[in-house]
């Protein structure tokens, strides 16, 4: 392609009229935030913005979610992709931005994915004419929740002939201006885990008569982690953690129904894919001396993202070419989950780990609490880094 064109000069471009914009969509986001599959103000924000620029976006068909093309419909398709819900959580930051939502917040970054992505679209929309094919903007509905949005946008085809498909996702330890990438297992698999025990109940006094309904459940609260990590290798980092518990109204009553809920995450996707029979096995064995009914039910969430090792390398290339050789850092396997790794298992991607901390920050705030907040310079990082991604992902295919 001709130097015009080359992903840096695009982006800078852009970036020299509308970066201010960029914070601008981005606190109005972080102000206005919305739960999975209720994103309906931020789909009008998006769809209304795309069009002022000549584009035609899509809405997803729950009414939720956008999907916009850009360049030539003959050519390799490329796809950067955000997620645009908010978590059920309080905003507790004094800053103008605050959410003016009770109880929701954008404490995992979605504000700054949306904001990046649509600002390298828009940059991206500049150069149209000369994109040797297309690229995909897809702001995703629901990945905080299950089932995610991921599964929507494949189900509706938007990922059929993609080529490739790029994120990023915000990295609060690391520094602005830096991008952590990793080749392979990048997140965890995380699924949701409901164990419910059932007995005839009975009296305190007398549990030998009946099933000692608690006994029983603190056997699986304790016993279920325990043996998963000795019947699964533990390369697999295979980690199950309760974060609810009821059973129960009465001192001196042994209750009839009691109840676990848990999270359960795993490094390893051949183990992921192993997890729901064994969780069955253990529990009916736990569970067995005590002659108590146990019903389990398994969620799956999502499986680890794997970053396909060609596009990692080329969304490197990209971060090295618009940053800087010492931009890009080695990322490590978390055991967080998401939704973009639905995306892989249909074409070659890869996400990495976008740096929003402010440079001397020494103790930054992690995502999911409510005192989370980035340094907006991080916006046109993003920026730069997916239309550097685009542009050399169009021309190599």
């Amino acid at each position: 392609m001709s130097s015009p064109t080359t992903g840096p000069a695009v982006a800078e471009a852009w970036l020299s009229e509308h970066e201010a914009e960029l914070s601008s969509v981005r606190r109005t986001l972080h102000a206005n935030p919305e739960l999975g599959r209720k994103e309906f103000a931020t789909t009008r924000l998006l769809v209304e913005r795309l069009e002022r620029a000549g584009l035609n976006p899509k809405v997803l068909d729950a009414g939720t979610g956008v999907v916009c093309d850009i360049g030539n419909a003959d050519g390799p398709l490329v796809l950067l992709r955000a997620d645009i819900d908010a978590l059920p959580l309080p905003d507790e930051k004094d800053v103008p931005y605050r959410s003016q939502v009770p109880g929701i917040s954008h404490a995992c970054g979605h504000d700054v994915h949306t904001s990046v992505v649509l600002g390298a679209g828009l940059a991206l929309t500049e150069v149209a004419d000369r994109l040797p094919g297309r690229v995909r903007l897809v702001f995703q509905p629901a990945e905080e929740i299950m089932p995610g949005g991921a599964l929507d946008v494949i189900a509706q085809g938007w990922l059929q002939d993609a080529s490739a498909i790029f994120g990023l996702h915000c990295d609060p330890a690391l520094e602005v201006g830096r991008v952590g990438l990793k080749q392979g297992p990048l997140t965890a698999a995380a699924d949701s885990v409901e164990v419910r025990l059932f007995g005839p109940g009975g009296h305190t006094s007398r549990p030998h008569n009946t099933v000692d309904l608690i006994q029983a459940l603190a056997t699986v609260a304790t016993g279920l982690p325990g043996a998963l990590s000795r019947l699964v290798d533990p390369r697999a980092g295979l980690c199950l953690v309760w974060g609810h518990v009821a059973s129960g109204s009465a001192r001196n009553a042994i209750p009839r129904e009691g109840v676990l809920q848990g999270t359960l995450r795993v490094l390893d996707k051949g183990a992921w894919q192993e997890a729901p029979t064994l969780v069955r096995r253990v529990v009916d064995g736990l569970v067995a001396p005590y002659g108590a009914r146990a019903e389990v039910t398994y969620e799956r969430g999502v499986p680890p993202v794997m970053n396909d090792p060609s596009a990692t390398s080329l969304l490197t290339a990209a971060v090295k070419t618009a940053l800087g050789a010492g931009a890009a850092v080695p990322a490590v396997q978390s055991l967080g989950g998401e939704d973009f790794a639905w995306y892989l298992d249909h074409t070659a991607g890869a996400m990495a780990r976008l740096g929003v901390k402010a440079p001397g920050l020494e103790r930054p705030v992690d995502l999911h609490q409510g005192l989370f907040d980035v340094d907006e310079a991080a916006l046109g990082v993003g920026v730069r880094v997916l239309v550097t991604a685009a542009v050399a992902a169009l021309t190599a295919t």
